[in-house]
């Protein structure tokens, strides 16, 4: 899935990378959880998410910003 920057959402290009990589999982908090113990940052906290999916963020050390998402019930 790709975008345009939304600066009113926190969604900004980053030099060098300026996308962001998008992983849909069976269960989001376990993988973001994984994400953050290896090294990531968290960029947006993940929590429930008004188009129906438990959705975060997280840049991981290179730069590259990930959002890891799975659907909610």
């Amino acid at each position: 899935m790709l975008s345009d920057e939304f600066p009113e959402h926190g969604f900004n290009a980053a030099p060098p990378a300026s996308v962001t990589l998008h992983l849909q999982v069976d269960d989001a908090d376990t993988w973001f959880n994984r994400a953050v113990e290896a090294g990531c940052t968290v960029k947006m906290p993940i929590a429930d998410q008004f188009w129906g999916d438990r959705y975060g963020q997280v840049v991981d050390p290179f730069g590259h910003s990930w959002s890891i998402g799975s659907k909610l019930g």
